[in-house]
């Protein structure tokens, strides 16, 4: 890495008791290793564990940490992009506060962001986590993302990444959005890469995250390719909708004609193709609402510079 870079290192932390002082230990051995110009920003994220108590322990005795309370439980995107607006390296590094990332290979994603990379993620190629709750899941759910937005990743939801202060520092993320990074950064010419990362089994605490998270992606999925193809010409999104609904129903209707006038048949008692036309239109006017919703919610928050979350207090943060 060349010198005079200064390095942010951003983790979110959540009910981590157990593992945040170990990963923090680590890091610092990585940092004075290798010489590294950093700045530790640990995020919590409403924590009812005794985590404030840790964190504030550490930014006692190192002030190259700088901590941000929360004032309950915002998410993961939330706590990442606090981290974002108060790093102050030109170089921010992302990773988990459970100990599963490897803070070993820091100086790797560093290296390979000197290769003329904007966004380095990480690929946990050899993943300690249960295969059916955690590892097939994201395998679907990296294909699908891949396939959508077309920036092929393995690893999507590896935490661990490398980013240039350039590529971030206007970005605005709501929901769980933070693992679409590399995907909406290459709208703006991002240029974005992976590298295998170690991967670890978690040795204490449990995971904040299961199945129930899937559906929640999949939402974000929908609206990431919506901005990411349509943001500036939504009719050809709604329009050709518009044309293939009303085709399906041009068709239908002919067909129905045809019974009514060839066959003689009544076309009055047949509820099952009401009820499926019904569906197929309420299922694509929830989608339109959902997609009009964020385009508010992003509007109301980027308009009047508000936040998706709000900070109880910090440590080591100039005016704080």
């Amino acid at each position: 890495m060349k010198e005079g870079h200064k390095i942010s290192i951003v983790i979110p932390v959540y009910n981590e008791e157990e593992n945040i002082e170990r990963v923090y230990n680590e890091i610092r051995e990585v940092v004075e290793r290798e010489k590294l110009n950093v700045e530790i920003i640990l995020v919590n994220d409403g924590s009812t564990d005794n985590t404030e108590e840790i964190l504030n322990r550490i930014a006692e005795k190192d002030k190259r940490v700088r901590v941000i309370h929360f004032r309950r439980n915002f998410g993961q995107t939330a706590a990442i992009m606090a981290g974002f607006e108060m790093a102050e390296g030109d170089i921010i590094i992302t990773m988990d506060g459970d100990g599963q990332d490897d803070p070993n290979e820091i100086p790797r994603l560093l290296a390979k962001l000197e290769e003329r990379y904007d966004i380095v993620s990480g690929w946990r190629k050899n993943r300690k986590d249960n295969f059916i709750k955690r590892v097939l899941p994201s395998r679907i759910a990296n294909w699908i993302i891949s396939t959508v937005t077309g920036v092929k990743l393995h690893d999507y939801g590896c935490s661990l990444k490398a980013y240039r202060r350039s590529i971030i520092e206007n970005l605005i993320l709501y929901g769980e959005q933070h693992r679409f990074i590399p995907a909406i950064a290459s709208e703006i010419g991002a240029k974005v890469t992976e590298i295998p990362v170690n991967h670890r089994p978690r040795i204490a605490g449990k995971s904040k995250y299961g199945l129930s998270r899937i559906f929640k992606v999949i939402m974000d999925l929908i609206v990431i390719k919506f901005f990411l193809d349509y943001k500036t010409k939504p009719m050809r999104l709604f329009g050709g909708l518009g044309f293939i609904i009303s085709s399906i129903g041009s068709i239908i209707l002919l067909y129905l004609i045809y019974l009514k006038i060839l066959k003689g048949e009544s076309i009055g008692t047949r509820p099952l193709l009401t009820l499926s036309v019904l569906f197929i239109l309420s299922g694509l006017h929830f989608i339109t609402i959902g997609i009009l919703l964020e385009v508010i919610i992003r509007t109301h928050y980027e308009t009047k510079d508000k936040k998706p979350y709000i900070i109880k207090y910090t440590k080591n943060v100039q005016n704080e």
